[in-house]
C-alpha cells in the first residue's frame, strides 16, 4: 500500500494488517470465493442497495472504505469524479472532507444530470464543496473548466466512473491523469467488467470484456510509467469493482 492508511494505528496493528493483506494476494480459494460473489452480486444489482447521507452509492462497500481511507489518508483539496448518477459518491466526498477538515472541492461531472438528482445534490447539507457540470468528460471544453479549479498547491484526486467503454476511459485517463497530484491516486472504477464470467450479459450496455475501463488501463500504463496499479488495495478489499483501478502516481 503506498500510503498508511492508519497514521496513528499501533506498529504490531499495521504489520498484522499488512502481513494479513499480503496473504489474501495468493490466497486463491478466497479470491476466486470473492471472485464469483463479486458476479452473483452484480447479477442480483446488490451495490444498488445503498446509500452515504441520504442519497443512493451504488458501490461495493468495500470501495467505499477504500475511498474514505484514500481521502483520509492523501488528504486531496480537490476531487474530481466523472459520472454522477444520484450524487452518493460526490456526498461521500464531501462529507470526508470536512470530516478531515480539509478545506476543499469536489468536482463532478456528467453526461446527462437529471433535474431531481440536481436538485437532491444541491439542496444536501454538504452541497456547499461541490460543483457540478452537464456534458461529457471528455469535452475539452468541460475539461478546461474542471481544470480551473485546481490551483498550483492543491493536491488533487480523480474518481473516473462515467461511461465504461475501453475509448471513453483512455480519453477520460489522458484527460485528468496530469490534474493528479504526486502522491495521490487516479481510481479507474468497473474494471471487473473484463473479469466477469463469459456468461454475463451486459444488456443494453456498449461495454463488455474486451472493451472496457480494465482494458483501457492497461493500455494506458504501458506508456505512463509516472503511476502504477497499487493492488495492495484491491488485495485489502478483494470484493471491489475497480481490480487493477486504483492506480498512484508516483512521480
Amino acid at each position: 500500500m503506498r500510503y498508511e492508511a492508519t497514521p496513528n494505528a499501533h506498529t504490531d496493528f499495521k504489520l498484522e494488517r499488512d502481513a494479513r493483506n499480503k496473504s489474501f494476494s495468493v490466497d486463491e480459494e478466497f479470491r476466486d470465493a470473492s471472485s464469483n460473489w463479486r458476479a452473483m452480486a452484480l447479477e442480483r444489482k446488490y451495490m444498488n442497495s445503498f446509500s452515504w447521507l441520504g442519497r443512493p452509492l451504488i458501490q461495493f462497500p468495500g470501495d467505499v472504505m477504500a475511498v474514505q481511507e484514500l481521502i483520509s489518508a492523501i488528504r486531496p483539496t480537490v476531487v474530481i469524479e466523472t459520472g454522477i448518477a444520484h450524487g452518493g459518491s460526490l456526498i461521500l466526498s464531501s462529507s470526508m472532507l470536512k470530516l478531515n477538515d480539509i478545506d476543499g472541492k469536489v468536482i463532478g461531472v456528467d453526461i446527462e444530470i437529471r433535474p431531481h438528482n440536481r436538485d437532491a445534490i444541491e439542496s444536501h447539507r454538504h452541497a456547499d464543496l461541490i460543483t457540478l457540470y452537464e456534458g461529457s468528460s471528455t469535452d475539452p471544453k468541460i475539461v478546461e473548466q474542471i481544470r480551473s479549479h485546481v490551483g498550483p498547491a492543491d493536491t488533487v484526486m480523480v474518481f473516473l466512473d462515467s461511461n465504461h467503454t475501453h475509448d471513453h476511459v483512455l480519453g477520460e485517463l489522458n484527460a485528468y491523469s496530469n490534474m493528479v497530484s504526486v502522491g495521490s491516486y487516479l481510481v479507474v472504477f468497473d474494471t471487473h467488467v473484463e473479469d466477469m464470467p463469459d456468461s454475463y450479459v451486459w444488456h443494453n450496455r456498449p461495454w463488455g470484456k474486451g472493451n472496457n475501463p480494465k482494458t483501457a488501463v492497461h493500455e494506458w500504463i504501458k506508456n505512463n510509467d509516472n503511476f502504477e496499479i497499487d493492488n495492495d488495495i484491491e488485495n485489502q478489499v478483494l470484493i471491489t469493482s475497480a481490480p487493477d483501478g486504483f492506480l498512484f502516481r508516483r512521480s
